[in-house]
Protein backbone atom coordinates (compact mmCIF):
# COMPACT_ATOMS: atom_id res chain seq x y z
CA UNK A 1 0.00 0.00 0.00
CA UNK A 2 1.35 3.44 -0.99
CA UNK A 3 1.89 6.06 1.62
CA UNK A 4 -1.23 8.00 0.56
CA UNK A 5 -3.48 5.59 1.30
CA UNK A 6 -2.15 4.27 4.03
CA UNK A 7 -2.56 7.98 5.01
CA UNK A 8 -6.05 7.64 3.73
CA UNK A 9 -7.15 4.69 5.92
CA UNK A 10 -5.47 6.03 9.24
CA UNK A 11 -7.02 9.33 8.96
CA UNK A 12 -10.59 10.27 9.73
CA UNK A 13 -13.07 11.95 6.95
CA UNK A 14 -13.22 14.92 9.23
CA UNK A 15 -9.39 15.62 9.37
CA UNK A 16 -8.87 14.99 5.85
CA UNK A 17 -11.96 17.15 5.02
CA UNK A 18 -10.11 20.19 7.46
CA UNK A 19 -6.81 19.54 5.26
CA UNK A 20 -8.84 19.97 1.83
CA UNK A 21 -10.20 23.31 3.38
CA UNK A 22 -6.74 24.30 4.16
CA UNK A 23 -5.64 23.58 0.82
CA UNK A 24 -8.18 25.33 -1.14
CA UNK A 25 -7.64 28.64 0.88
CA UNK A 26 -4.07 28.51 0.54
CA UNK A 27 -4.75 27.96 -3.74
CA UNK A 28 -7.00 30.95 -4.10
CA UNK A 29 -4.59 33.11 -2.14
CA UNK A 30 -2.04 31.68 -4.08
CA UNK A 31 -3.29 30.92 -7.45
CA UNK A 32 -6.34 32.34 -8.08
CA UNK A 33 -6.24 31.53 -12.22
CA UNK A 34 -5.49 27.52 -10.80
CA UNK A 35 -8.29 27.59 -7.98
CA UNK A 36 -10.91 28.72 -10.54
CA UNK A 37 -9.90 25.42 -12.54
CA UNK A 38 -10.01 23.18 -9.26
CA UNK A 39 -13.21 23.88 -8.77
CA UNK A 40 -14.25 21.48 -11.44
CA UNK A 41 -13.71 18.97 -8.27
CA UNK A 42 -16.33 20.66 -6.43
CA UNK A 43 -18.92 20.97 -9.14
CA UNK A 44 -18.15 17.21 -9.70
CA UNK A 45 -18.44 16.10 -5.81
CA UNK A 46 -21.60 18.05 -6.17
CA UNK A 47 -22.82 16.61 -8.89
CA UNK A 48 -22.23 13.30 -7.92
CA UNK A 49 -24.06 13.86 -4.71
CA UNK A 50 -26.64 15.53 -6.05
CA UNK A 51 -27.55 12.20 -8.79
CA UNK A 52 -27.14 9.52 -6.03
CA UNK A 53 -29.24 11.47 -3.41
CA UNK A 54 -32.75 10.79 -4.99
CA UNK A 55 -32.38 7.10 -5.79
CA UNK A 56 -31.01 6.72 -2.47
CA UNK A 57 -33.69 8.32 -1.19
CA UNK A 58 -36.21 6.26 -3.13
CA UNK A 59 -34.71 2.84 -2.60
CA UNK A 60 -34.16 3.39 1.22
CA UNK A 61 -36.93 3.99 2.49
CA UNK A 62 -38.99 1.70 -0.04
CA UNK A 63 -36.83 -0.91 1.03
CA UNK A 64 -37.16 0.27 4.93
CA UNK A 65 -41.11 0.24 5.02
CA UNK A 66 -41.34 -2.67 3.36
CA UNK A 67 -39.00 -4.84 5.28
CA UNK A 68 -40.34 -3.05 8.60
CA UNK A 69 -41.33 -5.67 11.17
CA UNK A 70 -45.17 -5.67 12.89
CA UNK A 71 -44.46 -4.01 16.42
CA UNK A 72 -40.73 -1.89 15.73
CA UNK A 73 -40.91 1.38 17.09
CA UNK A 74 -39.55 4.46 14.50
CA UNK A 75 -40.00 7.12 16.33
CA UNK A 76 -41.02 9.57 13.45
CA UNK A 77 -43.76 11.76 15.46
CA UNK A 78 -41.23 12.76 18.12
CA UNK A 79 -38.70 13.85 15.08
CA UNK A 80 -41.85 15.91 13.72
CA UNK A 81 -42.61 17.64 16.68
CA UNK A 82 -38.61 18.33 17.20
CA UNK A 83 -38.32 20.18 13.68
CA UNK A 84 -41.61 22.13 14.82
CA UNK A 85 -40.38 23.16 17.76
CA UNK A 86 -36.72 24.27 16.48
CA UNK A 87 -38.15 25.87 13.71
CA UNK A 88 -40.59 28.25 15.62
CA UNK A 89 -37.22 28.41 18.08
CA UNK A 90 -35.19 30.20 15.27
CA UNK A 91 -38.15 32.02 14.15
CA UNK A 92 -38.42 33.99 17.61
CA UNK A 93 -34.65 34.46 18.15
CA UNK A 94 -34.35 35.71 14.41
CA UNK A 95 -37.16 38.27 15.49
CA UNK A 96 -35.47 39.21 18.77
CA UNK A 97 -31.61 39.80 17.33
CA UNK A 98 -33.62 41.71 14.79
CA UNK A 99 -35.13 44.31 16.98
CA UNK A 100 -32.27 44.04 19.34
CA UNK A 101 -29.76 45.34 16.29
CA UNK A 102 -31.65 46.44 13.19
CA UNK A 103 -30.17 46.44 9.76
CA UNK A 104 -30.66 49.20 7.04
CA UNK A 105 -30.60 48.04 3.44
CA UNK A 106 -29.80 50.32 0.34
CA UNK A 107 -32.82 49.30 -1.95
CA UNK A 108 -31.65 50.03 -5.12
CA UNK A 109 -30.79 47.11 -6.85
CA UNK A 110 -32.89 46.43 -9.69
CA UNK A 111 -35.70 44.02 -9.55
CA UNK A 112 -34.71 40.11 -9.50
CA UNK A 113 -35.62 38.03 -12.61
CA UNK A 114 -37.04 35.55 -10.25
CA UNK A 115 -40.64 33.70 -9.57
CA UNK A 116 -41.73 34.01 -6.14
CA UNK A 117 -44.51 32.80 -4.62
CA UNK A 118 -47.95 34.71 -4.90
CA UNK A 119 -49.15 33.60 -1.37
CA UNK A 120 -49.74 30.90 0.78
CA UNK A 121 -52.34 29.42 -1.02
CA UNK A 122 -49.84 28.60 -3.90
CA UNK A 123 -47.02 27.71 -1.79
CA UNK A 124 -49.11 25.10 -0.48
CA UNK A 125 -51.13 23.93 -3.88
CA UNK A 126 -47.55 23.38 -4.90
CA UNK A 127 -46.50 21.22 -2.05
CA UNK A 128 -49.68 18.92 -3.03
CA UNK A 129 -48.66 19.25 -6.41
CA UNK A 130 -45.13 17.86 -5.84
CA UNK A 131 -46.15 14.99 -3.69
CA UNK A 132 -48.38 13.57 -6.88
CA UNK A 133 -45.56 14.10 -9.05
CA UNK A 134 -44.73 11.31 -12.00
CA UNK A 135 -42.03 9.40 -10.00
CA UNK A 136 -39.99 9.29 -13.03
CA UNK A 137 -40.05 13.04 -13.14
CA UNK A 138 -39.37 13.35 -9.06
CA UNK A 139 -36.31 11.22 -9.62
CA UNK A 140 -35.01 13.84 -12.45
CA UNK A 141 -35.76 16.98 -10.79
CA UNK A 142 -35.19 16.22 -7.31
CA UNK A 143 -38.69 16.58 -6.03
CA UNK A 144 -37.58 15.14 -2.18
CA UNK A 145 -41.84 15.23 -1.52
CA UNK A 146 -42.94 13.15 -4.28
CA UNK A 147 -39.88 10.95 -4.13
CA UNK A 148 -41.11 10.50 0.04
CA UNK A 149 -45.10 9.90 -1.98
CA UNK A 150 -44.03 7.28 -4.09
CA UNK A 151 -41.39 5.74 -1.68
CA UNK A 152 -43.91 5.42 0.84
CA UNK A 153 -46.84 3.81 -1.34
CA UNK A 154 -44.62 1.46 -3.19
CA UNK A 155 -43.09 0.45 0.16
CA UNK A 156 -46.78 0.05 1.88
CA UNK A 157 -47.67 -1.82 -1.26
CA UNK A 158 -44.33 -4.54 -1.07
CA UNK A 159 -44.83 -5.21 2.78
CA UNK A 160 -47.52 -7.50 1.46
CA UNK A 161 -44.78 -8.80 -1.42
CA UNK A 162 -43.09 -12.57 -1.02
CA UNK A 163 -39.93 -12.73 0.85
CA UNK A 164 -37.83 -12.83 -2.41
CA UNK A 165 -39.05 -9.94 -3.56
CA UNK A 166 -38.48 -7.56 -0.58
CA UNK A 167 -34.67 -9.59 0.27
CA UNK A 168 -33.96 -7.94 -3.21
CA UNK A 169 -35.54 -4.23 -2.62
CA UNK A 170 -33.29 -4.97 0.63
CA UNK A 171 -30.19 -5.65 -1.45
CA UNK A 172 -31.24 -3.11 -3.80
CA UNK A 173 -30.48 -0.18 -0.88
CA UNK A 174 -27.60 -2.33 0.54
CA UNK A 175 -25.70 -1.42 -2.95
CA UNK A 176 -26.99 1.56 -3.34
CA UNK A 177 -25.67 2.76 -0.09
CA UNK A 178 -22.31 0.98 -1.01
CA UNK A 179 -22.18 3.53 -4.25
CA UNK A 180 -23.03 6.46 -1.62
CA UNK A 181 -19.64 5.75 0.73
CA UNK A 182 -17.90 5.50 -2.15
CA UNK A 183 -18.85 9.09 -3.41
CA UNK A 184 -18.35 10.60 0.35
CA UNK A 185 -14.89 9.22 0.31
CA UNK A 186 -14.18 11.97 -1.93
CA UNK A 187 -15.27 14.90 -0.15
CA UNK A 188 -12.27 16.24 0.83
CA UNK A 189 -11.22 16.92 -2.73
CA UNK A 190 -14.70 18.00 -3.30
CA UNK A 191 -14.22 20.73 -0.59
CA UNK A 192 -10.97 21.48 -1.88
CA UNK A 193 -12.28 22.51 -5.17
CA UNK A 194 -15.38 23.99 -3.49
CA UNK A 195 -13.13 26.28 -1.38
CA UNK A 196 -10.54 27.16 -3.69
CA UNK A 197 -13.31 28.12 -6.56
CA UNK A 198 -15.67 29.82 -4.16
CA UNK A 199 -12.61 32.58 -2.74
CA UNK A 200 -11.49 32.63 -6.10
CA UNK A 201 -14.34 33.99 -7.95
CA UNK A 202 -16.16 35.93 -5.15
CA UNK A 203 -14.04 36.86 -2.56
CA UNK A 204 -15.05 38.94 0.40
CA UNK A 205 -15.31 42.35 -1.01
CA UNK A 206 -18.72 41.95 -1.84
CA UNK A 207 -19.76 41.20 1.25
CA UNK A 208 -18.15 43.92 2.94
CA UNK A 209 -20.84 46.77 2.77
CA UNK A 210 -23.42 44.29 4.35
CA UNK A 211 -21.13 43.32 7.73
CA UNK A 212 -24.10 44.32 9.59
CA UNK A 213 -26.93 42.43 8.31
CA UNK A 214 -24.59 39.19 8.21
CA UNK A 215 -23.10 39.34 11.67
CA UNK A 216 -27.24 39.61 12.48
CA UNK A 217 -27.64 36.35 10.07
CA UNK A 218 -25.02 34.49 11.30
CA UNK A 219 -24.99 34.99 14.90
CA UNK A 220 -28.51 34.25 14.50
CA UNK A 221 -27.41 30.44 13.35
CA UNK A 222 -25.16 30.20 15.57
CA UNK A 223 -26.85 31.37 18.60
CA UNK A 224 -29.62 28.41 17.53
CA UNK A 225 -27.01 25.82 16.54
CA UNK A 226 -24.71 26.36 20.41
CA UNK A 227 -27.52 27.11 22.37
CA UNK A 228 -31.04 26.75 21.95
CA UNK A 229 -30.79 23.06 19.40
CA UNK A 230 -28.40 21.82 22.87
CA UNK A 231 -31.54 23.04 24.98
CA UNK A 232 -33.77 21.64 22.70
CA UNK A 233 -31.62 18.44 22.84
CA UNK A 234 -31.37 17.98 26.76
CA UNK A 235 -34.79 18.17 26.80
CA UNK A 236 -35.12 15.09 25.30
CA UNK A 237 -32.70 13.21 26.43
CA UNK A 238 -31.93 14.50 29.95
CA UNK A 239 -27.85 14.39 29.04
CA UNK A 240 -24.71 16.52 27.85
CA UNK A 241 -26.20 17.48 24.44
CA UNK A 242 -22.92 19.32 23.51
CA UNK A 243 -21.05 15.73 22.06
CA UNK A 244 -24.06 15.11 19.93
CA UNK A 245 -24.49 18.48 18.81
CA UNK A 246 -20.85 19.19 17.62
CA UNK A 247 -19.91 15.61 16.10
CA UNK A 248 -23.43 16.89 14.02
CA UNK A 249 -22.08 20.07 13.47
CA UNK A 250 -18.24 18.88 12.16
CA UNK A 251 -19.24 15.53 10.36
CA UNK A 252 -22.66 16.57 8.94
CA UNK A 253 -22.43 20.84 9.01
CA UNK A 254 -18.89 21.19 7.69
CA UNK A 255 -20.47 19.43 3.86
CA UNK A 256 -23.29 21.27 4.00
CA UNK A 257 -21.86 24.43 4.66
CA UNK A 258 -19.62 24.24 1.23
CA UNK A 259 -22.26 21.84 -0.76
CA UNK A 260 -24.81 24.32 0.06
CA UNK A 261 -27.08 22.09 -0.61
CA UNK A 262 -29.34 19.89 1.85
CA UNK A 263 -30.50 17.28 -1.09
CA UNK A 264 -26.52 16.99 -1.57
CA UNK A 265 -26.29 16.42 2.22
CA UNK A 266 -28.55 13.86 2.80
CA UNK A 267 -26.33 10.98 1.90
CA UNK A 268 -23.96 12.01 4.43
CA UNK A 269 -26.57 12.64 6.71
CA UNK A 270 -27.87 8.77 6.39
CA UNK A 271 -24.28 7.67 6.91
CA UNK A 272 -23.52 9.83 9.99
CA UNK A 273 -27.00 8.03 11.20
CA UNK A 274 -25.82 5.02 10.75
CA UNK A 275 -22.58 5.77 12.49
CA UNK A 276 -24.32 7.02 15.49
CA UNK A 277 -26.07 3.59 15.88
CA UNK A 278 -29.76 5.09 14.67
CA UNK A 279 -32.26 2.36 13.80
CA UNK A 280 -32.32 2.34 10.03
CA UNK A 281 -36.52 2.66 9.62
CA UNK A 282 -36.14 5.79 11.58
CA UNK A 283 -33.69 7.70 9.78
CA UNK A 284 -34.15 6.65 6.23
CA UNK A 285 -37.56 8.11 6.86
CA UNK A 286 -36.33 11.40 9.15
CA UNK A 287 -33.75 12.59 7.15
CA UNK A 288 -34.87 13.16 3.47
CA UNK A 289 -37.92 14.28 5.41
CA UNK A 290 -35.48 16.70 7.52
CA UNK A 291 -34.15 18.09 3.90
CA UNK A 292 -37.40 19.00 3.17
CA UNK A 293 -39.74 20.41 6.10
CA UNK A 294 -36.74 21.09 8.87
CA UNK A 295 -36.13 24.70 7.87
CA UNK A 296 -34.51 26.46 10.99
CA UNK A 297 -32.10 28.36 8.92
CA UNK A 298 -34.95 29.37 6.30
CA UNK A 299 -37.04 30.55 9.35
CA UNK A 300 -33.78 32.82 10.04
CA UNK A 301 -32.98 33.95 6.82
CA UNK A 302 -36.47 34.72 6.06
CA UNK A 303 -37.14 36.38 9.35
CA UNK A 304 -34.03 38.77 8.96
CA UNK A 305 -33.88 39.89 5.62
CA UNK A 306 -37.59 40.50 5.97
CA UNK A 307 -37.34 42.29 9.02
CA UNK A 308 -34.50 44.36 7.66
CA UNK A 309 -37.00 45.71 5.02
CA UNK A 310 -39.49 46.40 7.59
CA UNK A 311 -37.00 48.58 9.51
CA UNK A 312 -35.65 50.48 6.39
CA UNK A 313 -38.93 51.37 5.45
CA UNK A 314 -40.02 52.67 9.04
CA UNK A 315 -42.71 49.91 8.96
CA UNK A 316 -44.06 49.90 12.92
CA UNK A 317 -44.81 46.29 14.04
CA UNK A 318 -44.82 44.40 17.05
CA UNK A 319 -43.12 41.17 18.99
CA UNK A 320 -45.96 39.17 18.92
CA UNK A 321 -46.93 39.77 15.25
CA UNK A 322 -42.94 39.42 14.22
CA UNK A 323 -42.58 36.24 15.78
CA UNK A 324 -46.59 34.90 14.15
CA UNK A 325 -45.80 36.61 10.50
CA UNK A 326 -42.14 35.10 10.35
CA UNK A 327 -43.44 31.91 11.66
CA UNK A 328 -45.95 31.24 8.76
CA UNK A 329 -43.23 32.62 6.05
CA UNK A 330 -40.96 30.33 7.67
CA UNK A 331 -43.54 26.38 7.69
CA UNK A 332 -44.39 27.76 4.00
CA UNK A 333 -40.41 27.47 2.87
CA UNK A 334 -40.80 23.40 2.72
CA UNK A 335 -43.29 24.49 -0.66
CA UNK A 336 -40.48 26.26 -2.30
CA UNK A 337 -37.10 24.24 -0.95
CA UNK A 338 -36.49 22.33 -4.01
CA UNK A 339 -36.35 25.84 -5.90
CA UNK A 340 -32.73 27.41 -6.58
CA UNK A 341 -33.20 30.45 -4.15
CA UNK A 342 -34.78 28.31 -1.49
CA UNK A 343 -35.68 30.39 1.11
CA UNK A 344 -34.97 33.49 -0.52
CA UNK A 345 -38.05 33.41 -2.50
CA UNK A 346 -40.24 33.24 0.18
CA UNK A 347 -38.87 36.99 1.51
CA UNK A 348 -41.96 38.42 -0.98
CA UNK A 349 -44.24 36.36 0.56
CA UNK A 350 -43.33 37.62 3.87
CA UNK A 351 -42.56 40.86 2.94
CA UNK A 352 -46.41 40.91 1.40
CA UNK A 353 -47.69 39.37 5.19
CA UNK A 354 -46.21 43.51 6.14
CA UNK A 355 -47.67 45.52 3.28
CA UNK A 356 -44.44 45.63 1.40
CA UNK A 357 -44.77 46.04 -2.64
CA UNK A 358 -43.56 43.21 -4.26
CA UNK A 359 -40.74 45.45 -6.19
CA UNK A 360 -39.04 46.52 -3.17
CA UNK A 361 -39.55 42.65 -1.99
CA UNK A 362 -37.38 41.79 -5.26
CA UNK A 363 -35.09 44.21 -4.14
CA UNK A 364 -34.26 42.64 -0.71
CA UNK A 365 -34.05 38.99 -2.71
CA UNK A 366 -31.35 40.47 -4.85
CA UNK A 367 -29.38 41.61 -1.19
CA UNK A 368 -30.21 37.76 -0.47
CA UNK A 369 -28.13 36.54 -3.45
CA UNK A 370 -25.18 39.27 -2.63
CA UNK A 371 -24.69 37.58 1.10
CA UNK A 372 -25.87 34.50 -0.27
CA UNK A 373 -22.36 33.05 -0.60
CA UNK A 374 -22.52 33.11 3.47
CA UNK A 375 -25.59 33.05 3.83
CA UNK A 376 -26.98 30.22 2.46
CA UNK A 377 -23.66 28.60 3.40
CA UNK A 378 -24.41 28.92 6.98
CA UNK A 379 -28.29 28.41 6.58
CA UNK A 380 -27.90 24.45 5.11
CA UNK A 381 -25.18 23.71 7.49
CA UNK A 382 -27.45 24.67 10.38
CA UNK A 383 -30.78 22.80 8.39
CA UNK A 384 -28.62 19.37 7.63
CA UNK A 385 -26.96 19.37 10.58
CA UNK A 386 -30.05 19.81 12.58
CA UNK A 387 -32.03 17.16 10.33
CA UNK A 388 -29.30 14.28 11.89
CA UNK A 389 -29.12 16.27 15.48
CA UNK A 390 -33.25 16.17 15.71
CA UNK A 391 -33.44 12.18 14.69
CA UNK A 392 -30.65 11.24 17.16
CA UNK A 393 -32.01 12.93 19.85
CA UNK A 394 -35.91 11.60 19.32
CA UNK A 395 -34.31 8.10 19.49
CA UNK A 396 -32.06 8.07 22.21
CA UNK A 397 -34.87 10.28 24.60
CA UNK A 398 -37.59 7.22 23.68
CA UNK A 399 -35.32 4.75 24.38
CA UNK A 400 -34.86 6.56 27.68
CA UNK A 401 -38.32 6.88 28.42
CA UNK A 402 -38.80 3.06 27.97
CA UNK A 403 -35.85 2.42 30.48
Amino acid sequence: MTPVLRFINRTSLVTQICIGLVAGIAIALLSPATAITLGFLGKLFVSALKAVAPILVFILVMASIANHKHGQETHIRPILVLYLLGTFAAAVVAVVASMAFPSQLALRASEAALTAPGGISEVLQNLVLSAVDNPVNALLNGNFIGILTWAVGLGVALRHAGQTTRTVVEDLSNGVTLIVRMVIRFAPLGIFGLVAATLAESGLDALLGYAHLLAVLIGCMLFVALVVNPLIVFWKIRRNPYPLVLMCLRESGITAFFTRSSAANIPVNLALSEKLGLHEDTYSVSIPLGATINMAGAAITITVLTLAAVHTLGIAVDLPTAVLLSVVAAVCACGASGVAGGSLLLIPLACSLFGIPSEVAMQVVAVGFIIGVLQDSAETALNSSTDVLFTAAACIGEERQRA
